[in-house]
């Protein structure tokens, strides 16, 4: 069995502790990998941000391209772009170069715009154009391609309150050049702002940096300066990023957290395997114990059966042949073969009563019954026969005991059993004692003796079927292994119940206890 049980242990065991081995050895790279995909996914936010914002602004430019290639005459064109940048409070304003070269730009402003000097303004502006000439001619590039792009410029001043965003008209045939100023705080305030509530809702936190001057928006109304997770650069202000983190855990507190309920799982699955192991070994345990029991039961009851009958038939086999001369002799050879025949019967009865109580098929014939009347009658046909071994048979009636519902019969046949038991293992000290009483609601029979004992080990496994056990006295003492579980069984029966009291050395006492009913 120990072989058994370290086998399942190593088959278990083995598996789990690689499979531990691997999960601790790929802890870190696993965490590599769920960060990447947890800083994906905040890349693919902060770049669904960047393409609203990109997508609201060229609506405006295309809306600004169309309404001037579709004009008539320059009144008309004057009059599209001063409607266009004051009904979009997302321009500051807007100036159209007729190429590069250009000096003399042509500016369009809100109403509510303030500005020192137009001729100042024209010049830093053309110089802006002229710096940035080489940036800003890839436009026509893209437009040649059939593709418009918007190329955000540099303003290089210190305030973050305006940004320029260049784009080429559409006319393959001009130079025109676009510029649209646009105050990024009102922007990111306005147009921005909801649309970062909407994406963050409660999982996320997106703030929108200026790294020069401190400016920070958050998606949140009640800001918790957290360090960004992820960060990108916001396209149409080159001078912002966006910063996205997620609320409550970080990246990491999660990928840990992942980690430690792998292992937490890992262990449960590994309590449960081992308690597994330990069910299946606690049952090929039973049931080679079983097995093994189930042999010595055929071992014994061939040699229980074997002997009576080998006395009964030599015995009848002398009277037969008339080898016994004298009356007297006849007589002692009668009484031998009565008792063989008796002893013969009780174990083929102890058998069957065993072999029909398995099946469920024994009938109990209940009544109301007099345990007194019962023991008494045990103590007159048993008496006779202990004294004559050398027992001390003692017997102490129950005074005013309330009847009981028993089956006559097995109820004897479990008292017999008991004390067929306490002669079998008592050689020094031969006494038996049956007490009759009351006790907590029941009314018990206790057969006690002062034989050899019971360990506390063996205890808990001599109600056992085919249980013997197999050290000292016991080890070379008649029997089927049967006796015991009989006298359970009909206390089972009986909704009743077995009390064991025993010390090695020093006797045992069983107490059968059934219900009173009163």
């Amino acid at each position: 069995m120990k072989k058994i049980g370290l086998i399942l242990i190593l088959i278990i065991i083995l598996p789990i502790a690689f499979l531990l081995y691997n999960e601790l050895v790929k802890l870190s790279k696993d965490e590599k990998v769920l960060e990447e995909i947890y800083y994906n996914q905040l890349q693919a936010i902060l770049f669904s941000v960047n393409q609203y914002s990109e997508d609201v602004v060229r609506s405006t430019v295309n809306e600004i391209i169309s309404g001037v290639e579709s004009s008539k005459d320059q009144k008309s064109e004057n009059d599209i772009l001063n409607t266009i940048v004051n009904e979009n409070r997302k321009f500051s304003f807007i100036f159209i170069a007729d190429s590069l070269e250009d000096n003399h730009l042509k500016f369009f402003f809100r109403n509510d715009f303030n500005f020192l000097n137009a001729d100042s303004l024209n010049i830093s502006y053309t110089h802006t154009l002229h710096l940035y000439k080489d940036q800003i001619q890839k436009l026509f590039e893209y437009r040649n391609q059939g593709y418009r792009k918007i190329e955000p410029v540099d303003l290089d001043n210190s305030s973050d309150q305006a940004a320029l965003l260049v784009f080429a008209g559409t006319d393959k045939h001009t130079d025109r050049i676009y510029g649209a100023v646009i105050n990024p705080q009102n922007f990111i305030t306005e147009i921005l702002s909801p649309r970062l509530q909407e994406v963050a809702k409660n999982e996320f936190i997106i703030s929108v940096l200026n790294p020069a001057t401190g400016y920070q928006y958050n998606s949140t109304k009640d800001f918790d300066k957290k360090p960004v997770q992820a960060q990108k650069p916001l396209w149409i202000f080159p001078d912002y990023d966006l910063g996205i983190s997620l609320v409550g855990k970080s990246i990491q507190d999660l990928v840990q957290e992942r980690a430690v309920n792998n292992l937490i799982l890992i262990g449960i699955l590994f309590i449960v395997l081992i308690a597994a192991v330990w069910f299946v070994y606690n049952t090929v345990k039973k049931e080679l114990e079983l097995s093994k029991a189930k042999a010595d039961f055929v071992s014994n009851v061939s040699h229980e059966l074997r002997t009576p009958l080998s006395l009964i038939s030599m015995f009848a086999e002398t009277l037969e042949m008339g080898r016994v001369k004298t009356e007297e002799k006849k007589k002692e050879y009668y009484s031998i073969i009565s008792r063989e025949s008796n002893r013969l019967g009780r174990i083929v009865n102890s058998i069957l009563n065993f072999s029909k109580m398995e099946a469920g098929k024994r009938k109990f014939n209940f009544a109301e019954e007099d345990l007194n009347e019962i023991v008494i009658q045990i103590y007159q046909n048993y008496s006779y026969h202990l004294y004559n071994k050398g027992f001390d048979f003692e017997y102490e009636p129950g005074i005013e005991i309330p009847k009981v519902m028993a089956d006559r019969e097995a109820v004897s046949e479990a008292i017999v059993n008991l004390i067929d038991n306490s002669v079998k293992y008592s050689t020094v000290n031969k006494f038996i004692k049956i007490t009759i009483g009351n006790e907590n609601n029941f009314v018990f029979v206790e057969i006690s003796d002062k034989g050899i004992g019971i360990s506390e080990k063996d205890q808990k496994k001599v109600f056992d079927k085919f249980y013997r056990v197999s050290s000292g006295l016991i080890h070379t003492t008649k029997g089927t292994g049967l006796g015991l579980t009989l006298v359970k069984q009909i206390m089972d029966a009986h909704n009743g119940k077995i009390v064991l009291k025993s010390k090695s050395g020093e006797g045992s006492s069983f107490k059968l206890m059934f219900p009173s009913g009163s």
